[in-house]
């Protein structure tokens, strides 16, 4: 293509766009835009290739007459033809563009967790568990605030694990969260129940707070330290105002309860790095004249080399928590913790154990609980993985002897649809 044809097709272009009536109809005059636009993006290109050419011609000492001249031109038809864009024509927000409407819409992706085990002493029953298929939802609200939506289809039903709407560039690097949320306990209640290192969570959160952990309608405060502590520590602090309605840990009260904790962080070099979290919460419920409290802590020490970070990597965590439950002033402290560990074996593969130890909350002080889970869990990819599981607990009757049981456990996950992790 010559110059004066590209001059003309330019020209041409910019005139369709800059005549156009606002009472003609919106699909041609997008058309032209994206014409010119297109037309636009040629000129750009031929323009850099010439410029190189006379860059070339003048190190060589070459007669840059002609290239010179087609430059020139391709310059003054570049810049009438982008005079003339007429943005008028194209529909305001974030609708604009040929993808713009999906824009609108939400993230949606769906998890499915399903099991198949086998129990001793038997009867087999129940022997398939189509656990739970997740719903997430997440998008941006506006420039200032992005919302997440979790809804579990489980057999009683579909319930609303969490939803909030959360703002992250408040003053003073503060974040926050208001709607249904996970509340900030240790190292694990925040992991969804299918992004387990294992298939269940902890004995100590089952038993103090339920078998989804614990969950709080209210709003949460996030800060992160704008300087270092000690060895180059890095520190969290969340606090969270929330109706104190779980069962176990307030009697289904409805209550404010308040929950903070502080996360330290270090990075020992490249390879490895450890964290170190403290946790307290206070609730009422005068209608059972009960006040309960919960003191714990947590840690986690992560090995992944570099260079080898796909291959190998090892994590050790636990958590321990004190929890005092008071009726009418009288009540004692029961305590439970766990000790987990898994090394990563190769692309994929990755063995560990935990083991739980758990005082009940209610009945004689010091009876207690205890279980051990080894397991091994391929990942087939970053959406699929398999696990295989081995659940040994003991536990104390009334009488004060002890009842074990097994169960072997093949568990399938899977996501479809952008999930994004989130921030444990």
């Amino acid at each position: 293509m010559n110059t004066s044809s590209i001059l003309c097709s330019a020209l041409a272009a910019a005139a369709i766009v800059g005549i156009a009536s606002p009472a003609q109809a919106q699909e041609p005059a997008r058309a032209a835009h994206d014409s010119l636009v297109a037309e636009l993006r040629f000129l750009k290109a031929r323009l850099d290739s010439l410029e190189r050419v006379v860059a070339q011609l003048r190190s060589t000492q070459g007669d840059t007459t002609q290239a010179v001249d087609e430059l020139a031109a391709l310059r003054a038809a570049a810049a009438a033809a982008a005079a003339h864009v007429d943005t008028t024509t194209q529909p305001a927000g974030p609708a604009a563009g040929s993808g713009g409407l999906n824009r609108l819409n939400p993230e949606i992706s769906v998890t499915g967790d399903v099991r198949a085990s086998a129990v001793r002493p038997g009867p087999q029953t129940d022997a398939f568990d189509v656990r739970e298929f997740e719903f997430s939802f997440q998008a941006a609200l506006d420039p200032y605030a992005s919302t997440k939506v979790f809804l579990a289809w489980e057999d009683d039903g579909v319930d609303l694990e969490e939803g909030y709407a959360y703002w992250s560039g408040l003053p003073g690097s503060i974040g926050l969260d208001v709607g249904r949320l996970r509340q900030q306990l240790g190292e694990l209640n925040r992991v969804h129940l299918h992004a387990l290192p294992e298939s269940e969570y902890p004995l100590v959160l089952r038993t103090y707070f339920g078998e989804e952990g614990l969950i709080g309608d209210g709003a949460r405060l996030y800060w992160m330290a704008p300087f270092s502590g000690p060895g180059g520590a890095t520190h969290e602090v969340w606090a969270e105002l929330t109706v104190g309605g779980n069962e176990l840990l307030f009697n289904d009260g409805n209550r404010l309860s308040f929950l903070g904790h502080i996360n330290n962080f270090w990075q020992l070099g490249s390879a490895s790095f450890v964290q170190l979290g403290l946790t307290g919460m206070y609730g009422e419920n005068p209608d059972e004249e009960l006040d309960s409290r919960v003191l714990g802590a947590d840690f986690r020490y992560t090995w992944r080399p570099p260079g080898r970070e796909l291959y190998r990597s090892f994590t050790v965590r636990g958590e321990v928590y004190g929890v005092r439950k008071r009726f009418d002033g009288e009540g004692d402290t029961r305590l439970g913790w766990y000790l987990g560990a898994e090394y990563q074996l190769g692309r994929g593969w990755f063995a560990g154990a935990r083991f739980d130890h758990v005082e009940r909350l209610q009945g004689t002080a010091g009876a207690h609980d205890w279980a051990i889970v080894p397991h091994l869990t391929w990942y087939q990819s970053e959406w699929v993985h398999l696990r295989a599981e081995w659940q040994h607990e003991s536990s104390s009757d009334v009488t004060g002897s002890r009842e074990t049981s097994d169960r072997f456990l093949v568990q399938v996950v899977w996501a479809v649809g952008p999930h994004k992790h989130e921030i444990y």
